[in-house]
């Protein structure tokens, strides 16, 4: 199984320890990595369905973990633990809880007092919290799940469609995804919020 590829907005690398971490011994490929891992994330979906949240336990460490902790626990031991070590995006490994509360306190500063529009401001946490890369790997699809809690539990709206497509494998959908990341990192999100919306040519 290779488990050492990996890109900008990719999947993360891991290393030696963290391979180590994985909890099913049948898993030979990355193709079977993929169908476990999206396995998980689709049970945690549904159990995020049957819940309602309030934005402070959204917007809370403990959240930001549980959730990651669902999307992965199945198959990685580490899951819902923040990385220790360096990665080829990210904050520092040592800086990832202060980057983290810093971005959840900012959002609720933009919510409070109305900074951006709903959409923008998931879309803003959305892209500050994979730029920060809490976890060995699963940063982009926790993320994503993230912005959607966020539309559901803080505003009320429906979540984001992204397409509808699953943006693992490369695909022209993926290249547009990872553009529109890019543009964010500039400080631009209207393709981004775009392409969370579905309506990415």
């Amino acid at each position: 199984m290779d488990l050492t590829g990996g890109s900008l907005y990719g999947q993360t690398p891991l290393d030696e320890s963290e391979s180590v971490g994985l909890k099913i011994s049948m898993i030979s490929t990355q193709g079977e990595l993929n169908q476990f891992e999206q396995a998980n994330i689709e049970r945690a979906i549904k159990w995020l369905r049957g819940k309602t949240f309030t934005p402070a336990e959204v917007l809370s460490e403990e959240f930001v973990r549980r959730l990651h902790r669902r999307m992965f626990g199945e198959v990685w031991k580490w899951a819902g633990d923040f990385r220790r070590t360096e990665k080829n995006i990210g904050v520092s490994w040592v800086k990832v809880a202060l980057e983290l509360k810093i971005l959840l306190e900012d959002t609720k500063y933009w919510i409070d007092h109305e900074v951006f529009p709903e959409t923008e401001i998931a879309i803003r946490f959305k892209h500050r919290l994979v730029s920060i890369h809490c976890f060995p790997n699963g940063n982009g699809r926790h993320s994503r799940i993230m912005a959607d809690v966020l539309m559901e539990n803080v505003f009320v709206r429906r979540p984001f469609s992204w397409t509808g497509k699953q943006l693992s494998d490369p695909t022209s959908t993926r290249k547009a995804y990872i553009n529109a990341l890019r543009e964010g990192d500039r400080g631009e999100f209207e393709a981004l919020i775009s392409f969370a919306q579905g309506t990415t040519p």
